[in-house]
């Protein structure tokens, strides 16, 4: 009589969660882009408003981290201004890491597994590749613009380089009119850029463990198939970010995470599950 191994079934193998990159994403496999409709960013707002209650602490983190970023940001463009493109581009370098702490909180809850601050802070070490290259995007893409800004600037602006104290008054004044219109279109089109490259490539990278290429594509394909749903998600985003920039920032202590728990919920609705999560089920 021979003793046979017993394998484990796959429904036990698949029961307990597991937050490991999918096997899957060292394949190259097609990414399946869903439908949305004109709800769903209200209900990525109401998921990420719950993320951001189940994880108080965890939001507060991020928060200040948010808001202590707007705080320098203005302090340097109100008194150094020369500096202010330099910092955003640190900005954008820091932006996206403690984004995707946001996003591993959301992923812990939906997993079932309780919110750690510090499993939010590392979560990015495995990815550091394709986070690299995103990032390396985004400041390319921000040099560009600030590099096209100071032509517009030139060709456009008519009544002398405005000081800090009345940028306001300077730049509405009504001979730089065709200034604000085609400052406000070229840096649409660099927005827009940014916007759809990034709108789901980063969490993509922390869920599936993809590199930026295949996730940067995926994200311009999601914005391609549902362009009037992701023009609404980047107007709710813009508006909410505006707004707490009005008062000093501080909003951004609530904004700041509670975009990111719902940009990550954005993201899940807009790219088909992973072959390892639709094996696992709900």
């Amino acid at each position: 009589m021979t003793n046979t191994p017993i394998k484990p079934a796959p429904e036990a193998a698949a029961s307990s969660p597991s937050l490991a990159p999918d096997a899957h994403a060292a394949q190259p496999v097609q990414v399946q882009v869903q439908r949305l409709g004109f709800a769903d960013p209200f209900r990525w707002l109401a998921k990420g408003l719950q993320d951001l209650r189940a994880a108080p602490g965890i939001a507060v983190f991020y928060g200040t981290a948010f808001w202590g970023m707007a705080l320098v940001l203005g302090w340097v463009f109100r008194t150094r201004p020369e500096y202010a493109m330099s910092l955003a581009s640190g900005c954008l370098l820091i932006g996206p890491f403690l984004a995707m702490g946001l996003y591993d909180t959301s992923r812990r809850r939906e997993a079932g597994l309780a919110p750690e601050l510090s499993e939010s802070l590392t979560c990015w070490d495995s990815h550091i590749g394709s986070m690299g290259m995103l990032v390396l995007v985004l400041v390319v893409l921000e040099l560009l613009w600030g590099r096209a800004s100071l032509v517009v600037f030139a060709v456009f602006f008519h009544t002398g380089m405005p000081s800090t104290t009345g940028v306001l008054q300077a730049i509405f004044h009504p001979q730089n009119w065709s200034f604000v219109v085609v400052y406000t279109a070229v840096g649409g089109v660099f927005a827009a850029l940014v916007f759809s490259t990034t709108v789901v490539s980063i969490p993509m990278v922390l869920d599936r463990g993809t590199d930026a290429l295949t996730a940067g594509i995926t994200s311009l394909r999601v914005v391609a198939d549902n362009t009037a749903v992701m023009l609404l998600w980047g107007a709710l985003i813009a508006a909410l970010v505006t707004a707490s920039l009005w008062f000093w920032g501080a909003p951004l202590l609530l904004a700041g995470p509670w975009l990111g728990h719902a940009s990550w919920h954005a993201y899940r609705a807009s790219v088909s599950p992973s072959p390892a999560a639709a094996a696992a089920g709900p």
